[in-house]
């Protein structure tokens, strides 16, 4: 029970914070889209077109999370958790798909002569950047607490948001500052920010990857696991220990050691006690499969 409160109370602050995200994004895109026409800067624009997709991948994120939370039936005896990790990999793809449009409008832009963008959208990155920097950090805080990859996937969407309108800040700066000639300052701007959007698409997408692929991700987790199994009295000796990410849940598979001579049932016993142990001290874990073999077997 502790751990199902414990799963629940995670999909829930997930799930504020995602709605958090998408409500802010939301307002940022229009507020930076009619900054950008009527400011006269493309790399404000672009800034809004990755804000939309910010909208769009928290949207996914939300419906992911709800998919996620959905228990284990017949056809998934390991529940929806790895829908978390496909919403991550969709994220990294709609982060890519934004890079690409804006790099293309960018080089039209630098080889198409245009006017200097106006001063007032300085004002206005600069509020974005301080609000997405903070919205990063909340989001990616949740996704810590709650070791959620989706979640930690979409507080670096905010992130890139943020970098992008810093970019946009400094090439419309060099814009404003140099004069005739320095317009396609912005352009470049928004070039670079697409760069770094696609370098932030590959740091969501490879963990992503490694879950769907049950990776070993984190070592230090299954040493960790190993040394609280260990702990158990009757227990011998971990043989082998493999652990899966299921969404915002773990899921164990270990081969544990005990005298050869006890009884199926105290073997039983064991493997209880070694369980409760795991998931009273890493209640991430939904499941301990435990394998009893009799001390001294190899396979």
């Amino acid at each position: 029970m502790e751990n199902l409160q414990t799963t629940t109370n995670a999909h829930s602050a997930a799930l504020k914070t995602t709605l958090t995200g998408i409500l802010v994004s939301l307002l940022l895109a229009v507020i930076k889209a009619l900054g950008g026409i009527f400011g006269n800067s493309y790399a404000l624009i672009a800034d809004a077109i990755e804000s939309t997709t910010d909208v769009v991948t928290s949207g996914l994120l939300y419906v992911g999370l709800k998919w996620s939370s959905k228990p284990a039936d017949k056809e998934h005896p390991y529940g929806h958790g790895k829908a978390e990790a496909l919403i991550a990999l969709g994220i990294a793809l709609a982060l890519v798909l934004a890079a690409i449009i804006i790099g293309v409008e960018s080089i039209h832009n630098i080889r198409t002569p245009h006017k200097s963008p106006k001063a007032f959208t300085l004002i206005i990155l600069g509020g974005v950047i301080i609000t997405k920097e903070l919205l990063y950090r909340y989001v990616l805080k949740t996704g810590n607490e709650i070791n959620s990859g989706a979640v930690k996937a979409d507080a670096f969407h905010h992130r890139s948001d943020a970098i992008t309108s810093a970019a946009a800040f400094i090439g419309i700066s060099i814009g404003l500052w140099g004069g005739a000639g320095y317009e396609v300052a912005d352009d470049w701007a928004a070039l670079l920010a697409g760069a770094v959007i696609i370098i932030n698409a590959y740091l969501i997408a490879r963990p992503a990857i490694g879950e769907l692929l049950d990776e070993e991700l984190e070592p230090q987790l299954n040493e960790q696991v190993k040394k609280l199994a260990a702990e158990v009295p009757g227990v011998e000796y971990i043989e082998k220990c493999y652990i899966r990410k299921m969404g915002l849940q773990s899921h164990a598979d270990m081969h544990v050691w005990v005298n050869k001579n006890l009884t199926v049932e105290q073997g039983h016993t064991i493997a209880h006690a070694v369980q409760d142990h795991i998931q009273e001290h890493l209640p991430q874990f939904a499941y301990v499969h435990i394998h009893v073999e009799p001390a001294g077997t190899i396979h």
